[in-house]
C-alpha cells in the first residue's frame, strides 16, 4: 500500500473552535479545517448580520457533507471567553482553538480614549486569555491539542495610528511562546499565522486608495487574499505540523523580508 502523504493533514475526529469565523479570514480556514474533516464551531460576535453570515458558513460546511454550528458571544462582555468555551465545550471537546477575532480602532496616538482602549484590549487579549485558560490545559489532559493565533505584521512593524492593536497582537505573539513551552511536552502546540496585506472587508476602502503602491513593495506582487491562509493554517492544525511549536509564520507574500 503506497503512503499517503495528505493522511497527516486530515482532522477526521477532531473539534475546532474559530473566533471571528463569520466572513474573510476565519470563514476561509474554517471552511479549511471543516474540509480536512474537522467539526467546526463558528463563533461570531452576535448582531443580526453576523448570525447570518455565521449561518451561511454553517450551510457551507453542511453542504460539503461537514459538521458546523454557529456560536454567538461579543467579546467585549466580561466573561466572553469563559461563557463561549463552555459552550462549544458542551458541544465537543475543543481540540483545536484557531483565535482570529479582533478588531482595531486606527486613531492618532494623542488622541487615543480609555474607552477604545478598553474595547481593543477586552476583545483582543483579555478573551483571548480566558479561552486560552479554559480550553489549553484540557487539550493538554488529552495529549493533543493546537493553538493558532491570527497576528499580524503589526506585531512587528506598528503603523502609528494602530498603537493599542499592534500591541494587543505583539502581546498575543509573546503568550503563544510562554504556553508553547509550558505545554509542548504535552502534545499542544501553540503557533502564530501573521498575515500581511490580505484584501478584506476591514481594509477595502483602505486598499482601493494604497493597494497598487502597497503590491509593489510585496515581492509576490500583489495584495493577498484570505484563501492564502488555509494551507498554513492546516499545517499548524494538524498532525502534519506535530514538530512545529512557538514559531511566528508570516502569510505576507514576502514583505517581511524587504
Amino acid at each position: 500500500m503506497s503512503h499517503d502523504p495528505f493522511a497527516s493533514f486530515r482532522l477526521t475526529g477532531r473539534t475546532a473552535l474559530v473566533t471571528g469565523a463569520r466572513r474573510e479570514i476565519g470563514r476561509a480556514i474554517a471552511l479549511g479545517l471543516a474540509g480536512a474533516g474537522a467539526r467546526v464551531a463558528i463563533h461570531h460576535a452576535g448582531s443580526d448580520e453576523e448570525a447570518s453570515d455565521a449561518a451561511g458558513v454553517v450551510r457551507e460546511i453542511e453542504a460539503m457533507g461537514g459538521e458546523a454550528t454557529a456560536f454567538a458571544q461579543d467579546f467585549v462582555r466580561d466573561d466572553a471567553g469563559l461563557h463561549l468555551a463552555a459552550a462549544v465545550s458542551a458541544w465537543a471537546p475543543v481540540d483545536i482553538l484557531v483565535l482570529n477575532a479582533s478588531i482595531e480602532l486606527p486613531e492618532d496616538f494623542a488622541a487615543i480614549t480609555r474607552e477604545r482602549f478598553d474595547r481593543q484590549i477586552a476583545v483582543n487579549l483579555r478573551t483571548t486569555m480566558e479561552l486560552l485558560q479554559t480550553l489549553v490545559p484540557p487539550m493538554a489532559a488529552r495529549g493533543w491539542g493546537r493553538v493558532v493565533t491570527i497576528g499580524s505584521v503589526q506585531q512587528e512593524r506598528p503603523h502609528p495610528a494602530m498603537f493599542v492593536y499592534a500591541g494587543t497582537k505583539a502581546a498575543q505573539r509573546n503568550w503563544g511562546l510562554s504556553l508553547a513551552r509550558q505545554f509542548g511536552a504535552q502534545g499542544v502546540t501553540v503557533n502564530n499565522l501573521a498575515p500581511g496585506a490580505i484584501l478584506t472587508a476591514r481594509n477595502r476602502e483602505q486598499m482601493a486608495v494604497e493597494g497598487e503602491a502597497l503590491a509593489q513593495r510585496i515581492p509576490a506582487g500583489r495584495l493577498g487574499t484570505p484563501d492564502d491562509l488555509v494551507g498554513a493554517a492546516l499545517l499548524l492544525c494538524s498532525d502534519a505540523g506535530r514538530y512545529i511549536n512557538g514559531v511566528n509564520l508570516f502569510v505576507d507574500g514576502g514583505r517581511a523580508a524587504v
